[in-house]
Protein backbone atom coordinates (compact mmCIF):
# COMPACT_ATOMS: atom_id res chain seq x y z
CA UNK A 1 0.00 0.00 0.00
CA UNK A 2 1.22 3.51 -0.94
CA UNK A 3 1.74 5.79 2.09
CA UNK A 4 -0.72 8.57 2.38
CA UNK A 5 2.35 10.45 3.61
CA UNK A 6 6.25 10.00 2.97
CA UNK A 7 9.14 11.98 4.65
CA UNK A 8 12.68 10.77 4.10
CA UNK A 9 15.70 13.00 5.49
CA UNK A 10 13.78 16.35 5.43
CA UNK A 11 15.80 19.39 6.89
CA UNK A 12 15.32 22.78 6.86
CA UNK A 13 17.23 25.55 7.72
CA UNK A 14 16.81 29.02 8.93
CA UNK A 15 20.63 30.66 8.21
CA UNK A 16 22.99 28.94 11.11
CA UNK A 17 19.82 27.55 12.51
CA UNK A 18 18.79 24.00 11.81
CA UNK A 19 15.01 23.55 12.51
CA UNK A 20 14.68 19.70 11.04
CA UNK A 21 17.31 17.48 10.97
CA UNK A 22 17.08 14.63 8.77
CA UNK A 23 13.31 13.65 10.01
CA UNK A 24 12.25 10.15 7.98
CA UNK A 25 8.25 9.39 8.86
CA UNK A 26 5.45 7.03 6.75
CA UNK A 27 1.98 7.68 7.64
CA UNK A 28 -0.10 4.70 6.13
CA UNK A 29 -3.96 5.70 4.97
CA UNK A 30 -6.84 5.89 6.99
CA UNK A 31 -4.26 6.42 9.91
CA UNK A 32 -4.43 8.92 12.73
CA UNK A 33 -0.66 10.10 13.53
CA UNK A 34 -0.33 12.65 16.19
CA UNK A 35 2.75 14.60 15.94
CA UNK A 36 3.67 15.63 19.43
CA UNK A 37 6.88 17.94 20.88
CA UNK A 38 7.73 20.79 22.88
CA UNK A 39 7.25 24.79 21.40
CA UNK A 40 9.83 25.20 18.99
CA UNK A 41 10.76 21.51 18.10
CA UNK A 42 9.95 21.94 14.83
CA UNK A 43 6.42 20.58 14.58
CA UNK A 44 5.25 23.30 12.36
CA UNK A 45 7.63 23.69 10.14
CA UNK A 46 7.38 20.07 9.02
CA UNK A 47 3.48 20.19 9.03
CA UNK A 48 3.95 23.57 6.81
CA UNK A 49 6.57 21.77 4.80
CA UNK A 50 3.94 18.58 4.02
CA UNK A 51 1.27 21.05 3.28
CA UNK A 52 3.33 23.04 0.79
CA UNK A 53 3.84 26.11 2.23
CA UNK A 54 7.30 25.82 3.28
CA UNK A 55 10.24 24.54 0.84
CA UNK A 56 12.72 22.16 2.25
CA UNK A 57 16.35 22.53 2.58
CA UNK A 58 17.13 18.70 1.77
CA UNK A 59 15.37 15.44 1.45
CA UNK A 60 12.54 14.09 0.22
CA UNK A 61 8.43 14.09 0.95
CA UNK A 62 5.35 13.22 -0.64
CA UNK A 63 2.28 13.80 -0.07
CA UNK A 64 -0.90 12.16 -1.33
CA UNK A 65 1.81 10.91 -4.30
CA UNK A 66 2.89 14.11 -4.66
CA UNK A 67 6.00 16.25 -3.76
CA UNK A 68 4.15 18.81 -1.91
CA UNK A 69 6.86 21.70 -3.36
CA UNK A 70 5.51 20.56 -6.53
CA UNK A 71 1.19 20.02 -5.52
CA UNK A 72 -1.28 21.48 -7.93
CA UNK A 73 -4.81 22.45 -7.09
CA UNK A 74 -6.28 19.45 -8.17
CA UNK A 75 -3.68 17.91 -4.94
CA UNK A 76 -5.04 20.95 -2.41
CA UNK A 77 -8.58 20.07 -3.34
CA UNK A 78 -7.44 16.55 -1.52
CA UNK A 79 -6.10 18.55 1.79
CA UNK A 80 -8.02 19.83 5.02
CA UNK A 81 -5.75 22.11 6.50
CA UNK A 82 -7.35 23.22 10.30
CA UNK A 83 -4.54 26.16 11.21
CA UNK A 84 -4.54 27.33 14.79
CA UNK A 85 -6.33 30.16 13.90
CA UNK A 86 -8.05 30.67 10.42
CA UNK A 87 -9.52 34.08 11.11
CA UNK A 88 -13.16 34.96 9.72
CA UNK A 89 -15.03 36.75 7.82
CA UNK A 90 -16.99 38.36 11.15
CA UNK A 91 -19.97 39.26 9.53
CA UNK A 92 -20.70 35.88 7.86
CA UNK A 93 -22.65 33.65 9.67
CA UNK A 94 -20.84 29.52 10.26
CA UNK A 95 -23.63 28.90 7.30
CA UNK A 96 -22.23 31.40 5.11
CA UNK A 97 -18.63 30.83 5.75
CA UNK A 98 -18.67 26.87 5.34
CA UNK A 99 -21.14 27.28 2.37
CA UNK A 100 -17.99 30.41 0.94
CA UNK A 101 -15.83 27.49 1.68
CA UNK A 102 -17.39 24.42 -0.05
CA UNK A 103 -17.17 26.55 -3.32
CA UNK A 104 -13.22 25.98 -3.55
CA UNK A 105 -13.36 22.10 -4.16
CA UNK A 106 -14.42 19.90 -6.99
CA UNK A 107 -17.06 17.61 -4.52
CA UNK A 108 -17.79 19.08 -1.16
CA UNK A 109 -19.95 18.15 1.82
CA UNK A 110 -22.83 19.65 2.19
CA UNK A 111 -22.38 22.77 4.30
CA UNK A 112 -25.27 22.81 6.39
CA UNK A 113 -24.36 18.72 7.55
CA UNK A 114 -20.60 20.07 8.20
CA UNK A 115 -21.82 22.88 10.50
CA UNK A 116 -24.43 20.54 12.75
CA UNK A 117 -21.24 17.64 12.71
CA UNK A 118 -18.89 20.60 14.69
CA UNK A 119 -21.88 21.69 16.91
CA UNK A 120 -22.89 24.78 15.74
CA UNK A 121 -26.69 23.64 14.81
CA UNK A 122 -27.80 26.44 16.80
CA UNK A 123 -25.62 29.09 15.50
CA UNK A 124 -25.85 28.34 11.72
CA UNK A 125 -27.60 32.09 11.70
CA UNK A 126 -25.17 33.77 14.11
CA UNK A 127 -22.51 36.22 13.23
CA UNK A 128 -18.77 34.82 13.59
CA UNK A 129 -18.24 38.21 15.46
CA UNK A 130 -20.46 37.28 17.73
CA UNK A 131 -19.34 33.39 18.66
CA UNK A 132 -17.47 32.75 21.20
CA UNK A 133 -13.87 31.52 21.13
CA UNK A 134 -14.54 27.80 21.23
CA UNK A 135 -17.05 28.42 18.93
CA UNK A 136 -15.21 30.33 16.20
CA UNK A 137 -12.98 27.24 16.79
CA UNK A 138 -15.64 25.06 15.32
CA UNK A 139 -16.12 27.39 12.55
CA UNK A 140 -12.26 26.34 12.13
CA UNK A 141 -12.44 23.17 11.77
CA UNK A 142 -15.96 23.01 9.80
CA UNK A 143 -13.84 25.35 7.07
CA UNK A 144 -11.17 22.56 6.93
CA UNK A 145 -13.17 19.42 6.41
CA UNK A 146 -16.04 20.93 3.85
CA UNK A 147 -13.81 19.67 0.94
CA UNK A 148 -13.97 16.28 1.94
CA UNK A 149 -10.50 15.91 1.85
CA UNK A 150 -8.46 12.87 1.83
CA UNK A 151 -5.86 13.74 4.19
CA UNK A 152 -6.50 16.31 7.12
CA UNK A 153 -4.36 18.44 8.74
CA UNK A 154 -5.36 19.51 12.85
CA UNK A 155 -2.97 22.01 13.86
CA UNK A 156 -4.18 22.30 17.98
CA UNK A 157 -7.66 21.71 17.04
CA UNK A 158 -9.28 21.32 20.64
CA UNK A 159 -7.43 24.76 22.11
CA UNK A 160 -10.12 27.06 23.76
CA UNK A 161 -12.78 24.31 24.17
CA UNK A 162 -14.65 23.56 26.98
CA UNK A 163 -14.24 19.57 27.96
CA UNK A 164 -17.97 19.11 26.18
CA UNK A 165 -16.66 20.87 23.10
CA UNK A 166 -12.74 18.89 23.12
CA UNK A 167 -14.97 15.46 23.06
CA UNK A 168 -17.47 16.76 20.38
CA UNK A 169 -14.69 17.52 18.47
CA UNK A 170 -13.19 13.72 18.88
CA UNK A 171 -16.48 12.70 17.76
CA UNK A 172 -15.46 14.53 14.40
CA UNK A 173 -12.19 12.98 13.93
CA UNK A 174 -13.33 9.88 14.44
CA UNK A 175 -16.22 10.18 11.85
CA UNK A 176 -13.85 11.10 9.39
CA UNK A 177 -11.46 7.92 10.38
CA UNK A 178 -14.88 5.59 9.77
CA UNK A 179 -14.65 7.05 6.31
CA UNK A 180 -10.65 6.09 5.90
CA UNK A 181 -9.66 9.33 5.54
CA UNK A 182 -6.42 9.95 6.78
CA UNK A 183 -5.36 12.90 9.59
CA UNK A 184 -1.80 14.46 11.28
CA UNK A 185 -2.77 15.94 14.18
CA UNK A 186 -0.27 18.26 16.33
CA UNK A 187 -1.42 18.93 20.10
CA UNK A 188 -0.28 19.70 23.47
CA UNK A 189 -3.24 17.74 24.87
CA UNK A 190 -1.76 14.33 25.66
CA UNK A 191 -5.04 12.54 26.35
CA UNK A 192 -6.23 13.65 23.41
CA UNK A 193 -3.31 11.71 21.15
CA UNK A 194 -4.14 8.94 23.63
CA UNK A 195 -7.92 9.28 22.35
CA UNK A 196 -7.25 9.65 19.24
CA UNK A 197 -4.09 8.43 17.51
CA UNK A 198 -3.07 4.83 15.73
CA UNK A 199 0.54 6.59 16.30
CA UNK A 200 2.31 9.18 18.22
CA UNK A 201 5.38 10.45 16.98
CA UNK A 202 7.45 12.19 19.12
CA UNK A 203 10.13 15.70 17.92
CA UNK A 204 12.24 17.46 19.72
CA UNK A 205 15.19 19.68 19.00
CA UNK A 206 14.38 19.28 15.08
CA UNK A 207 14.77 15.54 15.48
CA UNK A 208 11.96 12.75 15.43
CA UNK A 209 13.53 10.77 18.28
CA UNK A 210 10.72 8.04 18.67
CA UNK A 211 7.11 6.36 17.01
CA UNK A 212 4.69 4.07 18.31
CA UNK A 213 1.45 3.39 19.48
CA UNK A 214 0.15 5.65 22.42
CA UNK A 215 0.39 2.54 24.68
CA UNK A 216 4.16 1.47 23.58
CA UNK A 217 5.96 4.66 22.74
CA UNK A 218 8.87 4.94 25.08
CA UNK A 219 8.66 1.22 26.47
CA UNK A 220 5.78 2.22 28.47
CA UNK A 221 3.92 -1.42 27.95
CA UNK A 222 7.19 -2.74 29.41
CA UNK A 223 7.38 0.12 32.47
CA UNK A 224 6.54 -0.51 35.95
CA UNK A 225 3.36 -0.25 37.22
CA UNK A 226 2.34 0.87 40.95
CA UNK A 227 0.10 -0.63 43.03
CA UNK A 228 -1.58 1.61 45.06
CA UNK A 229 -4.31 1.12 48.50
CA UNK A 230 -4.94 2.25 51.70
CA UNK A 231 -4.17 1.02 55.36
CA UNK A 232 -7.72 1.58 56.84
CA UNK A 233 -10.37 -0.41 58.34
CA UNK A 234 -8.85 -3.85 60.08
CA UNK A 235 -5.39 -3.13 57.67
CA UNK A 236 -4.37 -0.83 59.84
CA UNK A 237 -1.36 -1.24 61.76
CA UNK A 238 -1.00 -4.54 60.08
CA UNK A 239 2.09 -6.21 58.86
CA UNK A 240 2.17 -5.97 54.75
CA UNK A 241 2.87 -9.51 52.99
CA UNK A 242 6.10 -10.19 51.12
CA UNK A 243 5.29 -9.19 47.38
CA UNK A 244 9.08 -9.18 46.43
CA UNK A 245 8.59 -5.96 45.09
CA UNK A 246 9.80 -1.98 45.88
CA UNK A 247 7.28 -1.12 48.76
CA UNK A 248 6.52 2.24 50.24
CA UNK A 249 4.41 3.51 53.15
CA UNK A 250 3.04 7.33 53.66
CA UNK A 251 0.81 8.98 55.52
CA UNK A 252 -1.31 5.30 55.82
CA UNK A 253 -1.36 4.71 51.91
CA UNK A 254 1.20 1.61 50.26
CA UNK A 255 2.61 2.10 47.12
CA UNK A 256 3.78 -1.19 45.29
CA UNK A 257 6.37 -0.79 42.57
CA UNK A 258 6.11 -3.72 40.20
CA UNK A 259 6.36 -5.89 36.81
CA UNK A 260 4.13 -8.16 37.92
CA UNK A 261 0.75 -5.78 39.50
CA UNK A 262 -1.34 -8.98 38.86
CA UNK A 263 0.29 -11.25 41.50
CA UNK A 264 0.75 -8.41 43.36
CA UNK A 265 -2.25 -7.60 43.52
CA UNK A 266 -3.45 -11.65 44.03
CA UNK A 267 -0.84 -11.76 47.08
CA UNK A 268 -2.82 -8.40 48.65
CA UNK A 269 -5.89 -9.61 47.70
CA UNK A 270 -5.11 -12.86 50.42
CA UNK A 271 -3.78 -10.78 52.70
CA UNK A 272 -6.84 -8.34 53.34
CA UNK A 273 -9.21 -10.96 53.47
CA UNK A 274 -7.36 -13.40 56.41
CA UNK A 275 -7.35 -9.42 58.29
CA UNK A 276 -11.29 -9.49 57.94
CA UNK A 277 -11.74 -7.22 54.34
CA UNK A 278 -12.94 -8.83 51.75
CA UNK A 279 -11.79 -5.63 49.28
CA UNK A 280 -8.37 -3.77 49.36
CA UNK A 281 -9.53 0.09 50.44
CA UNK A 282 -8.94 2.39 47.54
CA UNK A 283 -6.99 -0.23 45.27
CA UNK A 284 -5.46 1.61 41.74
CA UNK A 285 -3.39 -0.19 39.49
CA UNK A 286 -1.28 2.57 37.25
CA UNK A 287 1.60 2.49 34.45
CA UNK A 288 3.03 5.63 33.42
CA UNK A 289 0.53 7.57 31.10
CA UNK A 290 1.60 9.11 27.92
CA UNK A 291 2.40 12.35 29.38
CA UNK A 292 4.93 10.50 31.99
CA UNK A 293 6.55 9.23 29.00
CA UNK A 294 6.52 11.81 26.53
CA UNK A 295 7.96 14.60 29.44
CA UNK A 296 10.41 11.56 30.46
CA UNK A 297 11.66 11.28 27.02
CA UNK A 298 12.08 15.59 26.67
CA UNK A 299 13.97 15.80 29.64
CA UNK A 300 16.17 13.03 28.40
CA UNK A 301 16.62 14.75 25.21
CA UNK A 302 17.17 18.04 26.81
CA UNK A 303 14.78 19.46 24.17
CA UNK A 304 12.42 21.78 26.46
CA UNK A 305 14.34 25.06 24.86
CA UNK A 306 12.71 26.17 21.85
CA UNK A 307 14.62 26.02 18.13
CA UNK A 308 12.77 27.64 15.73
CA UNK A 309 10.53 30.81 17.10
CA UNK A 310 7.70 29.84 16.07
CA UNK A 311 4.96 28.25 18.88
CA UNK A 312 4.93 24.98 17.61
Amino acid sequence: MTPALSARGVRKRYGDLEALRGVDLEIEPGEVFALLGPNGAGKTTFVEILEGFRARSGGEATVLGVDPERGDLVWRSQLGIVLQSAGFFEQLTPDEAVAHFATFYPNPLDPRRVVDMVGLADKRSSRCKDLSGGQKRRVDLAMGIVGDPELIFLDEPTTGLDPQGRRQMWEVVREFTRLGKTIVLTTHYLDEAEQLADRVGVIIAGQLVEVGTPRGIGGRERALARVTFALTGNLAGRPLPETGADTATRDGRVTITTATPTAVVAVLARWAEANGEPELPALAVSRPSLEDIYLAMVEAADGGEGREGDDA
